[in-house]
């Protein structure tokens, strides 16, 4: 099982808060074949209104957001778990090729397979215009901001 990526279902807290800061993480680095590796080959993704199927054409996908979404920089918190299904709310915040900054509010729903894989990626985004100075985010989570009981505010 060389493609395992734990930890496995059926999730408890502790498994499904590592699962969604693993998933940060990966997203955080702009690493798109990276982060095609925690999907099953057969993936298949809404986002937004794009359907995607498959890892080749996740690296697509994320290789044209990060070029369009400079500087991103992500936050995912727990929303619920229940056996191989977790959901999250995500905020995150990028410069287009013009300089305006945005911050997009989410929610994901993830199905995983028994290896780990996430079989499946539900995503609604709302994207709102911020100015340089109303930013959050300038880099990955620290350390201290890892684990249970660090969400991040609606608005």
């Amino acid at each position: 099982m060389s493609e395992a990526r734990p930890p496995f279902p059926p999730f408890d807290l502790d498994s499904a808060i590592a699962k969604v800061q693993a998933a940060e993480d990966a997203w955080n680095s702009r690493d798109p074949h990276r982060v095609s590796l925690a999907y099953t080959e057969d993936s298949v993704w809404r986002n937004r209104d794009q359907f995607i199927t498959g890892r080749q054409a996740i690296v697509e996908f994320l290789t044209g957001k990060w070029e369009r979404e400079l500087d991103y920089v992500l936050r995912k918190s727990l929303w619920c778990f229940r056996e191989n299904r977790i959901a999250v709310r995500f905020q995150y915040e990028c410069r287009d090729r013009e300089g305006q900054w945005w911050r997009s509010y989410g929610n994901e729903l993830w199905e995983f397979d028994d290896s780990g894989l996430m079989r499946r990626r539900e995503a609604s985004i709302n994207d709102v215009p911020i100015s340089e100075a109303e930013r959050r985010y300038f880099g990955p989570r620290p350390e201290g901001e890892r684990g249970a009981g660090h969400d991040f505010p609606v608005r």
